[in-house]
C-alpha cells in the first residue's frame, strides 16, 4: 500500500491488516517498541475545518515519531489558486508523506500521483476512509467483528461516510442497510459500480433500523452545504431517536462521526446513552490513523 485514498481501493486483506494493527497500536500506546516515522516530516492540507482528525493525526504523528506540519489553505499558495500537482511537486521534495482534508477527490489523486510520497485522504466530498476505520474497529470492539452483523446508516444516502460504509460492506461482507430520502440516495450508476447485493438502499428509516446490531449517522448537511433547508427538511422522517433505535437488537450501538446536531440528525437523548461509544469511536481516530501511518511508513 503506497497511499490511503480510498476504501474503495483496498482489498479486505488490507483493511482487516489496518485494523488488526490499529488495535495492537492502542494497547501499546505510551509503550510503542519502535517509532517507524522518528525523523520525518508530514504535511497537513487542510482546506476544511476540522477538531478530531486534525488533533488525531497531530497526535498520532508524534506518537510515532514524526513531526506534523500544518498547512490550512491560507498559509500556502493553493489558496492563491496554484495548481495541487504543482504543490504535490514541491512538497514531495521536502516532507515525508501528506495528509489532504479538502473537497475534491481528484485533487488527493493528483497529490498522490504527482508529488511521490504517501498520500492519506484525510475527508473529500467522496470518501472519509480514515473515520471508517475507526467506525470498523469500534465495532469489531463492541462485537468482536462483524460476520453476521447488520449496520444501518440513516442519513444522506449519497455522503463520503455512506460511500465508504458501502464499500466496506463490499470488501467484507457485512450486512449494510442505508436508509435515505429518495432524493438524497446513491445513483443507479453507483450500486450497479458497487454490484453489492448485501447493500441495501430504503426510503425506510424503520425498515434499515430493524434488527441492526449498529445504528450509524451524520450531520444532513456536510461542509459547504450550510443553509441548504431545503435539503435539511428532507431529513426530518430519518432521526436517530429513541423510537427509531427501539427497532435494532437488545445490545445494539450508535455511531456517529461527529460533530453532532443534538435535535436535527440524532436527539440529546440518544447521542448522550450511548455516548461512550461514539466518544470511543471518535478516540479511534488516533488508533486507525496510526496505523495507516505505520502502513505508509514502511
Amino acid at each position: 500500500m503506497n497511499h490511503l485514498l480510498s476504501i474503495e481501493e483496498l482489498t479486505a486483506a488490507q483493511i482487516t491488516a489496518l485494523l488488526d494493527d490499529a488495535a495492537r497500536l492502542k494497547a501499546e500506546r505510551g509503550r510503542h517498541a519502535s517509532q517507524p516515522l522518528a525523523g520525518q516530516t508530514w504535511a497537513m492540507i487542510f482546506t476544511k475545518s476540522s477538531t478530531r482528525t486534525r488533533v488525531s493525526f497531530e497526535v498520532g504523528i508524534r506518537e510515532l515519531g514524526g513531526f506534523p506540519m500544518f498547512l490550512s489553505k491560507n498559509d500556502i499558495q493553493l489558496g492563491r489558486g496554484e495548481p495541487i500537482k504543482d504543490t504535490a511537486r514541491v512538497l514531495g521534495r521536502m516532507v515525508h508523506g501528506c495528509i489532504i482534508r479538502t473537497f475534491a477527490q481528484q485533487d488527493v489523486v493528483d497529490f498522490a500521483n504527482f508529488s511521490g510520497i504517501p498520500t492519506i485522504n484525510a475527508l473529500t466530498d467522496d470518501e472519509h476512509p480514515c473515520q471508517i476505520l475507526a467506525d470498523l474497529l469500534t465495532v469489531k470492539e463492541a462485537f468482536g467483528g462483524w460476520e453476521g452483523k447488520k449496520i444501518a446508516f440513516i442519513g444522506d444516502g449519497f455522503s463520503n461516510m455512506t460511500i465508504s460504509w458501502m464499500w466496506s460492506a463490499k470488501k467484507l461482507g457485512f450486512e449494510l442497510a442505508v436508509a435515505a430520502p429518495a432524493a438524497y440516495q446513491p445513483p443507479a450508476t453507483f450500486l450497479e459500480k458497487l454490484d453489492a447485493p448485501n447493500v441495501l438502499v430504503t426510503t425506510d428509516p424503520v425498515v434499515a433500523a430493524r434488527g441492526a446490531h449498529v445504528i450509524n449517522t451524520d450531520v444532513w448537511l456536510s461542509m459547504g452545504q450550510e443553509g441548504q433547508q431545503e435539503k435539511e427538511e428532507a431529513f426530518g422522517p430519518f432521526q436517530v431517536n429513541a423510537d427509531l433505535v427501539a427497532r435494532a437488537v437488545p445490545d445494539h450501538i450508535v455511531l456517529h462521526c461527529l460533530p453532532a446536531y443534538r435535535g436535527k440528525e440524532i436527539t440529546e437523548e440518544v447521542l448522550e446513552k450511548h455516548a461512550d461509544i461514539i466518544f470511543q469511536e471518535a478516540e479511534n481516530r488516533l488508533h486507525a490513523q496510526k496505523a495507516i501511518l505505520v502502513a505508509l511508513a514502511k
